[in-house]
């Protein structure tokens, strides 16, 4: 009798395991919310992505929190598959300890890959090896890197991916459906496509973004990050065509080698029972506000396409407010998998399913030291306390973020108002930097000459022990 019921068990199990959708991941490093032809940037081509638009559930106010490092893409990643936010926890610690009174450090439970794993999931993990989130990353079954410069640099951007992914698709033993986090290292640059993709293009009328400046009007606390200075100062209009037309070719190459791992799921009859989820560690500037890089926190820097098709997964969309590490919950209770105690992030699986319009009725975000801000389903407030500079933009009149309304008398109580929710919501995250500085840098900046960065560089070089 006792070897029946364990046969018994093993069938259910095997019934059970075979009944949960494959859940594939494909995420993108630096890449805006409105670099996909399908959600309304109609020069941009991306067949795959819109294929997926076509038949899923599109999020359109979903955003990175931000970051404590220059390099967003590692506290993006640890936030996306721990589930908490980064004031929570700090960078390149031992799994195990203790920061304050917050939870574990990333790389113990509960965890994306550990929760799929909890789940009957069989887990893969590829993708690029710097500024990523390798503790975690070291639960999954399989982990894998790639050389992120070659395929940066090779002309296929995507394809080391693909290559493997496929191979292992259709090689794939374990009787289990897969949970498969692909982390693509692209459209970060440096940004080579081959000439198939950048022919389809032409650069003269590549558009800029609507709020594309020379230069940013003050200082935001990080002009000069190594992405500032992929370009020179002002910004012309040529240079950042020649960047667009580099930053749309390679996510078109991208996209390309993401269908080519949807086309196999589909020979291998596998596409129909697989959740296909496909966001970005956070955006890109590339020209918006005068910057280029993701060190802002303006909707360019942080907020982020993201979409859910599958099945299960209805055709629609949302406004819900939403952050990256709401993505990991959202799966976990999608697939009716164990759902993770005591984390930041929430499930958004009511949202999708149309029983609720939203979970969340504010986002809060944070750059370093010097940037904060708040926002609200129309409001958002930016706080950049070195300088003592607010902004306020009415995101429902104005969603490029291009006319600041903190100057304006009649929007005083709200700016108040605001302000004190910005406050409010740093302490639930733990967070104590001071909105007012005492002594506050001029806000006025000026680009350095070239000799002048050489100067700051040669002074900040790491001195040799002798």
């Amino acid at each position: 009798m006792k070897r029946i019921a364990l046969c018994l068990l093993l069938i259910s199990s095997c019934v059970l395991a075979a009944e949960k959708p494959n859940v594939l991941f494909l995420f993108a490093d630096d890449m805006r919310y409105d670099s996909v032809a399908a959600l309304g940037n109609r020069f941009v081509k991306t067949p795959t992505l819109d294929s997926l638009v076509q038949r899923g559930f599109v999020f359109n106010n979903a955003y990175c929190l931000g970051g404590n490092s220059p390099a967003v893409c590692t506290p993006s990643r640890n936030m996306l598959l721990s589930g908490n936010v980064y004031f929570r926890w700090k960078d390149f610690i031992p799994p195990g300890a203790k920061t304050g009174n917050g939870p574990i450090a990333p790389g113990d439970a509960p965890n994306w890959p550990l929760s799929m794993k909890d789940a009957g999931y069989v887990t893969y993990h590829q993708g690029k090896k710097s500024n990523t989130a390798p503790l975690i990353q070291a639960k999954f079954d399989h982990n894998l890197y790639i050389n992120e410069n070659l395929d940066r640099t090779c002309g296929e951007p995507g394809k080391m991916i693909s290559d493997d992914v496929v191979k292992f698709l259709k090689e794939k033993k374990e009787n289990k459906p897969f949970f498969m986090y692909l982390a693509f290292a692209n459209p970060h640059d440096p940004r080579v496509a081959a000439g198939n993709y950048m022919s389809l293009y032409d650069r003269e009328k590549v558009p800029l973004p609507a709020n594309w400046l020379p230069m940013h009007p003050f200082d935001n606390g990080d002009m000069i990050v190594r992405d500032e200075r992929l370009l020179p100062w002002p910004r012309t209009e040529a240079d950042l065509r020649r960047t667009l037309h580099e930053y749309y070719a390679v996510i078109t190459a991208m996209d390309g080698y993401m269908g080519r791992i949807l086309q196999t799921l589909k020979d291998l009859g596998q596409l129909d029972n697989t959740i296909v989820i496909f966001s970005a560690d956070q955006g890109i500037a590339v020209g918006s506000h005068g910057l280029l890089g993701k060190q802002n926190l303006y909707d360019a820097g942080m907020k982020v396409p993201l979409i859910f098709a599958g099945p299960g997964i209805p055709k629609g969309r949302s406004d819900a407010l939403m952050y990256l590490h709401d993505i990991y919950p959202t799966i976990c209770d999608l697939v009716g998998g164990p759902m993770p105690a005591g984390i930041d992030g929430r499930s958004f699986k009511r949202v999708i399913i149309g029983r609720s319009k939203a979970v969340r009725n504010e986002l809060f975000f944070a750059y370093c030291r010097v940037q904060r801000a708040w926002r609200d389903e129309r409001w958002k407030i930016i706080r950049y306390p070195e300088v003592n500079v607010t902004q306020l933009f009415d995101l429902q009149n104005d969603p490029e973020e291009m006319k600041d309304l903190a100057g304006d008398p009649a929007q005083a109580a709200r700016i108040e108002a605001m302000l004190a929710k910005l406050k409010a919501a740093q302490s639930q995250m733990d967070d104590d930097l001071p909105l007012t500085a005492d002594h506050p840098k001029p806000a006025q900046w000026t680009p350095p000459s070239a000799e002048e960065l050489r100067k700051m560089d040669e002074a900040n070089k790491p001195k040799k022990r002798k």
